[in-house]
């Protein structure tokens, strides 16, 4: 038995060493560091206070190389500009502080923002602060926030990220609807799938 548990231990020990990432923001939650200034492919700094419009405001994790945003790039631009037509503010944030010197460079976001034709803020998360404080684990993962800044939907896109010719359900798409007519968000949460956020050691 004490062979069996001195075994055990180190391992126990060193997947808790790793465990580095909060939980996610629980619905609900106020929206952290809201005034946080953070650059914008344009050379400005936001915050997304400032990003945030009158119904509220999307937060989306992403990168310029993910197989998975890739996937999901023509779902992510369907539901940046259905949130701007419902008056929602978009701002998607680059976490990927380990990759800064390669594909996730500012140049390369500014490159990756063009090719995409990106008319919201595509923003650089240094450290990825803002990741940490949203427990983000995952590129693309979304989290939606009312006019008060109060978290309402968490989670992927739609119900199947890897093949948008089989979704059944445009999970953001039907929050954002669903939180500018005033309803109660019907899918508050789903499972976020896609390449985890590659942060500094």
């Amino acid at each position: 038995m004490k062979k069996i548990f001195f075994t055990a231990f180190p391992v126990l020990a060193l997947s808790l060493a790793f465990t580095t990432v909060s939980d996610p923001l629980p619905i609900g939650a106020s929206m952290p560091n809201p005034d946080l200034k953070m650059k914008d492919v344009s050379g400005k700094e936001i915050s997304l206070n400032s990003a945030k419009k009158k119904n509220g405001l999307l937060v989306m994790f992403s990168c310029n190389t993910c197989p998975y945003v890739i996937k999901n790039q023509s779902r992510t631009i369907e539901v940046s500009k259905h949130a701007i037509a419902n008056d929602i503010g978009v701002a998607i944030l680059n976490p990927n502080e380990a990759y800064r010197g390669n594909e996730d460079s500012y140049e390369a976001m500014k490159e990756y923002a063009a090719d995409q034709k990106y008319d919201w803020y595509y923003l650089v998360d240094q450290n990825h602060v803002m990741a940490d404080a949203f427990g983000a684990n995952r590129t693309p993962e979304c989290f939606l926030f009312d006019k008060d800044g109060k978290l309402v939907y968490h989670g992927a896109i739609d119900d199947n990220p890897n093949d948008a010719s089989s979704v059944n359900r445009k999970h953001l798409v039907e929050a954002i609807n669903e939180l500018k007519s005033g309803k109660e968000i019907a899918v508050k949460e789903s499972r976020s799938v896609g390449c985890t956020i590659k942060r500094l050691k």
